[in-house]
């Protein structure tokens, strides 16, 4: 981590072409002089303190990627921005820039990114003319104008933008109606326009957009109908119309969108009954139709959610019985019936939705009593019956014990339960008195009847179960185990990291950061929450599910589950006990010894080996370094974050170029100058994680001047044989050491120092594989232990 300010020296160099100081503590103005450099090809000074403003005169004609963003810059964004002619990602997001966003961006024809989120932009023209001008940018594919004061309209030249994928403008003042001509980009991945003033209906013309897996227009004034045009958006997992005032009824064919995992239609004014097709939707996790004015009964259908984890249909003109199928949906963890004209008992099936925490049945008109079954709910916290006309016995154990009067107000027939709610209590020929007499008496009537079924019942049972098994045996089998844990949603990881809290928070990384979670059973995990604001968020998290999805070894950091919407996206991992290896290596209060680094490196070498060798497809990991290593609570190391991995379609010896940043210090000089990405680069890093582990110094320490580096470092160490003054003196010293075995870490060292500058050699040619690295860490181990004993 580097703070302080950064050197105005820096702004006069004029021959260098990529500057990276992303995720940093650095603060102060940049150097105006950067922004004059004809040889600059890349700047990232992403999540700093920087302040100040740009210059007026920007004369950058070779950049391709600048990212200011996570700062707190002022200022306006100057029109010269346009003299950057070959720039492909323009960054600026959460700062404090005002004006308006400048029209000569039109000029960037090779454009791919443009990101103005949160910060304080302006549009004096009634439309947002820079769109206008951006027409001429045909490879756009991102753009983010969310969370600043535009007050403007969506011009019909939208339509223009032909490549556009992620189109995010929620809370930023727009006004007027959605254009028509959205739907003429059929590229579109997301489109978020949530809270907004927008008018109007939602396009018939969306029904094109064949590509859209996200559709944000909540919290806004939409009305009109829901069209049957979203109907054929067969890729959409998320629908967000609620808050609006949106009229008639749900269509129908929203059942037949399978592909739908949360579905928002609340706080609206739609009427009519709630379409039985819904129960199709088996991968649905969240259903909002409360607020609105549907009736009719509840579909038993509903009952084929089995994935639900939230369910809210009160406030409507719902009536009849309470579907016996909803208990069934034991994945759910909220579920909301209330203010509605609901009859008839509470059905005992609920007692076992066991991941249950929210149950609101109040302002119905249900009688009975409450199933004893609930006692056994054991994550129920809050549970809401009051204003029915339900009477018996209140439930005194489990979460009951805990629940006060607000939960059972008005109903007049209710008694007992625990004495803090101060029921009377039940009298002998009370409701549920009388009808465990009745049920007394009808078990000794139905007890020789019932014991003659159950012995006529087994006996079919072991017939049938002798037959099949002569007929058929298991012959299937699975290619990757099954997961052990269901979809999680955002209000299970909140509650699990005590709201994101900052006591929980673990670290940050350049696309999000990551906070310690446990779940209700006891399960500790860390909670990886992506920035979608930050430019390459979106395709990181695709990537690392993609990869994760596929492959599984020991040392590799495994994903449990992941939590998906339109507005956030996040990645459970098993949580590693001991941190990254960068806290071990450079905490005060920590110390590794040399076999305990010797394990660490050949975990990371049996990972990288696996990856490049063990699968079908070679993958690079592209961003090896000791903050991406973790090490569980036996200390086995693990390589985690996959975020700019990239999969070798063409084989083990093939490479692919990149415009992705890497970590400076790590990047393979292939990588660096030319962007060429091979499992070669992966073996680079490798070293340089090596010497770093034996030596404790980062490969650009503050100790080293001008191009100096760890590799010359330890170069320098070996021509001179002074290995025993760059290892971590704490490896030299310890109480039983004597003679020999000091003799003895330092040759193991030297071995290692020279396999290290092997895998980081400069022409990627000359590098070992990470096959040929982990035999030769394995043979020093085993030569190091023998002259222990």
């Amino acid at each position: 981590m580097i703070a302080g300010s950064i050197p105005s020296e820096f702004g006069d160099f004029r021959n260098i072409g990529r500057l990276v100081l992303h995720s940093n503590s650095l603060h102060g103005s940049i150097p105006p002089g950067i922004f004059n450099n004809t040889k600059l090809f890349l700047l990232s000074l992403t999540g700093n303190n920087l302040s100040g403003n740009l210059p007026g005169n920007i004369n950058l004609p070779n950049i391709e990627w600048l990212s200011i963003g996570i700062n707190d810059l002022s200022g306006v964004i100057p029109h010269t921005i346009s003299n950057a002619s070959k720039l492909r990602t323009f960054d600026v997001v959460t700062n404090r820039f005002h004006g308006s966003i400048p029209t000569s961006l039109g000029q960037l024809r090779s454009i791919e990114h443009l990101g103005f989120g949160f910060n304080f932009f302006t549009e004096p023209y009634p439309e947002l003319r820079f769109i206008d001008s951006l027409g001429n940018c045909k490879s756009l594919i991102y753009l983010s104008l969310s969370y600043n004061p535009l007050n403007a309209t969506i011009p019909s030249s939208v339509k223009n933008l032909s490549s556009l994928q992620y189109f995010l403008a929620r809370n930023s003042g727009l006004k007027g109606t959605i254009a028509q001509e959205l739907g003429n980009l059929s590229s579109l991945v997301t489109i978020n326009l949530g809270y907004n003033s927008l008018t109007g209906s939602i396009p018939m013309s969306f029904q094109e957009l064949s590509n859209l897996q996200g559709l944000g227009v909540n919290d806004n004034r939409i009305g009109g109908p829901i069209p049957e045009a979203l109907c054929h958006l067969k890729n959409l997992g998320f629908l967000y119309l609620n808050r609006n005032q949106i009229t008639g009824m749900i269509p129908g064919c929203l059942g037949n969108v399978t592909s739908l995992r949360r579905l928002y239609l609340n706080n609206n004014k739609l009427t009519s009954t709630l379409p039985a097709s819904l129960g199709n939707l088996h991968d649905l996790l969240a259903i909002y139709v409360n607020s609105n004015f549907l009736n009719g009964s509840i579909p038993e259908e509903l009952g084929s959610l089995k994935v639900a984890i939230e369910i809210d249909l009160s406030r409507n003109n719902f009536y009849g019985e309470i579907p016996r199928t909803l208990g069934g949906l034991d994945q759910v963890i909220n579920l909301s019936l209330a203010q509605n004209q609901l009859q008839g008992p509470i059905p005992s099936s609920f007692g076992a939705i066991v991941a249950l925490e929210r149950l609101d049945l109040s302002q119905n008109k249900l009688v009975g009593s409450i199933p004893n079954s609930f006692q056994s709910l054991q994550y129920l916290k809050h549970f809401n019956a009051s204003f029915n006309k339900l009477s018996g016995e209140i439930p005194t154990k489990g979460p009951f014990a805990n629940f006060t009067q607000d939960s059972f107000l008005s109903n007049p027939a209710f008694c007992g339960g625990s004495p803090h709610l101060q029921f009377p209590p039940c009298q002998p020929d009370s409701p549920k008195t009388a009808m465990k007499s009745k049920t007394r008496k009808l078990l000794l009537i139905l007890a020789p009847i019932g014991s003659i079924s159950i012995l006529l019942v087994l006996g079919i049972t072991l017939v049938f179960l002798r037959f099949r098994g002569k007929k058929s045996s298991p012959t299937g089998t699975t290619i990757f185990p099954a997961i052990t844990h269901e979809r999680v949603s955002y209000y299970e990881l909140e509650r699990a990291t005590n709201g994101f809290s900052q006591e929980n928070f673990l670290g940050k990384g350049s696309y999000g950061s990551v906070y310690k979670g446990v779940f209700l059973d006891g399960t500790n995990v860390a909670v990886k929450v992506f920035n979608l604001e930050i430019e390459g968020a979106f395709k990181s998290f695709d990537v690392e599910c993609e990869v994760f999805r596929s492959i599984h070894h020991r040392n590799l950091v495994k994903v449990i589950t992941s939590c998906s919407n339109l507005d956030f996206k996040a990645l459970i991992l098993r949580y590693m006990g001991n941190g990254s290896l960068e806290k071990l290596l450079y905490s005060d209060n920590l110390f590794l010894d040399i076999l305990k680094r010797l394990d660490i490196v050949i975990d990371v070498a049996s990972a990288l080996e696996y990856l490049h060798h063990g699968y079908s497809i070679p993958i690079v990991h592209c961003d090896l370094k000791p903050s991406n290593i973790l090490l569980d609570e036996d200390m086995v190391a693990h390589v985690s974050d996959f975020g700019i991995t990239k999969l070798l379609g063409g084989g083990r010896d093939s490479a692919v170029r990149t415009k992705t940043l890497a970590t400076m210090g790590y990047i393979a000089p292939e990588y660096g100058s030319e962007g060429l990405v091979s499992t070669s680069c992966d073996v680079y890093s490798f070293g340089i994680l090596v010497m770093e582990t034996f030596t404790r110094k980062k490969p650009i320490d503050n100790s080293f001047s001008g191009d100096f580096n760890i590799r010359d470092w330890v170069v320098a160490a070996l021509h001179n044989s002074s290995m025993v003054h760059i290892m971590e003196e704490n490896m030299l010293i310890s109480s039983y050491d004597d003679v020999g075995v000091a003799a003895a870490k330092v040759e193991c060292v030297t071995l290692i120092m020279e396999l290290g500058l092997r895998c980081s050699t400069q022409l990627f040619g000359e590098r070992p594989s990470m096959g040929v690295a982990l035999v030769s860490l394995k043979k020093i181990k085993a030569q190091f232990l023998s002259k222990l004993h």
